[in-house]
């Protein structure tokens, strides 16, 4: 417990000081590099689920993270510590947010899978998200 602890004080930390360092805010650097640092084994687990033909583990793990994450992590945060919610996050990042879970929504219930050119509107959604971010 102590290991993980020091070391997600560790990527916080340094996360801040690379946002300091490239005058990017914080919310930013959470939004992108720890977010997407923390997603690999997420990534990494439902790729080879997805290779192996289990696409229900794929498609699960990734859902029941994202659930986890905003329902269980933040609510625990905000029990042990009030978390402030920046203002440009209530329009840009829910909306993104909704946006992508709607996508998801869409791709899953039309032909029952999610394509290659779908697996591709959600990256390049993806992407136009961190370009409004910068």
């Amino acid at each position: 417990l102590a290991l993980i602890v020091g070391g997600a004080d560790l990527l916080v930390s340094g996360a801040i000081d690379l946002a300091r360092k490239f005058g990017l805010s914080e919310t930013v650097i959470g939004l992108t590099i720890v977010a997407v640092g923390t997603s690999l084994p997420e990534l990494t687990a439902s790729m080879a689920s997805a290779l192996k033909g289990r696409s229900d583990v794929a498609i699960g793990n990734i859902i029941g993270s994202n659930i986890f994450n905003i329902l269980g992590i933040l609510g625990i945060t905000a029990i042990v510590v009030p978390v402030a919610v920046p203002p440009d996050f209530a329009w840009r990042d829910m909306g993104a947010m909704g946006l992508s879970a709607g996508l998801l929504i869409l791709f899953a219930f039309t032909g029952g899978r999610i394509q290659r050119w779908e697996g591709a509107v959600l990256l390049a959604g993806y992407i136009a998200y961190l370009t409004l971010l910068f």
